[in-house]
């Protein structure tokens, strides 16, 4: 799990291998075998010996829509294997929790984002990434993968949420007992406000767009863009929108702060929403010092909510 230094995210589901650069596609002789269903955990059969040194990707079935583009999150089911001459061994598996992964573009080992690029939901896509659009020579031991190893990933594409909508989002301003809160600052532009009555002490939530979505449940995993500011100054201390792409975290879990998790299970997609959360809700009496949060610190938040899977 990756640690964000901001306020509302204690960790951000980046299940995939992480920060490469890009490189150019390769065919799609992805020499494994895979059987079953879309949705279902796939069958992966390897052949005997060491794979080959070309990135190969392939869809074996075909969904619709908007195709993904570089800095959108990829909502996927998927299997992760490390493959080489000593033989295979699976990495990851998320059928078994039963909580997709999320993929942001853009951000993935360079093999893994040439595969998602384009990818639809309801596409099958398998990828075999060679060690030069992986991990490179160091290979990575975290992950268990060695230099000369390459990466076999079956993903079945849930969704995908692009930057188009992320910007249209956090162009107003919004006010909650006499506290005007930033604008979300699609240009990373930082405003200030005060609000001029005392914090209040408990969880306050404002609907300001009635999402028609689905409900989000307990352990599910959201898609989400926010801003957050400061209840003492309304300086911007954390943005989603000005890093470019959405997050996506597991609700209810405790994977996020607690007002959070409180606020958020049992809204509607499509909503918009103004959070002010009290510390003991946040960061507690410690704060978080990398982001300037104070112990006494009153966070307020806007969340427009995604999608959930």
């Amino acid at each position: 799990m990756r640690r964000r230094v901001f306020a509302p995210l204690l960790g951000i589901v980046l299940v995939a291998p992480l920060v490469l650069a890009a490189g150019c596609s390769g065919g799609d002789d992805v020499e494994v075998t895979v059987r079953g269903r879309f949705g279902a955990r796939p069958e992966v059969s390897f052949p005997k010996g060491a794979p080959s040194a070309e990135l190969a990707v392939k869809t074996l079935v075909k969904g619709d829509g908007e195709g993904a583009r570089k800095g959108d999150l990829v909502v996927a089911d998927y299997v992760g294997y490390r493959w080489g001459k000593d033989g295979n061994k699976l990495l990851a598996n998320s059928y078994l929790a039963g909580v997709p992964g999320a993929f942001p573009t853009g951000r993935l080992v360079p093999g893994l984002d040439k595969a998602l690029l384009g990818a639809r939901a309801g596409d099958r896509v398998v990828a075999k990434i060679p060690p030069s659009e992986g991990y490179g020579d160091k290979g990575d031991t975290q992950h268990q993968v060695g230099p000369d190893d390459s990466l076999v990933y079956v993903l079945d594409v849930r969704g995908c949420t692009g930057r188009r909508r992320m910007r249209r989002a956090g162009r107003r301003r919004w006010t909650m007992r006499g506290c005007r809160v930033c604008r979300a600052a699609g240009r990373g532009r930082r405003r200030r406000s005060r609000c001029r009555v005392a914090a209040p002490k408990k969880l306050q939530v404002r609907t300001l767009i009635q999402g028609r979505g689905p409900v989000v449940a307990k352990g599910r995993l959201l898609a989400l863009q926010y801003v957050g500011v400061f209840w003492r100054n309304g300086q911007v201390f954390d943005s989603s929108w000005r890093s470019g792409r959405p997050y996506a975290v597991t609700i209810g879990t405790g994977q996020v702060m607690k007002g959070w998790d409180q606020a958020l299970v049992g809204q509607r997609v499509g909503s918009r929403l103004l959070l002010v959360v009290p510390p003991s809700l946040g960061y507690g009496k410690e704060g978080l010092a990398q982001a300037g949060i104070r112990g006494d610190d009153t966070l307020v938040f806007v969340v427009d909510l995604l999608g959930v899977h």
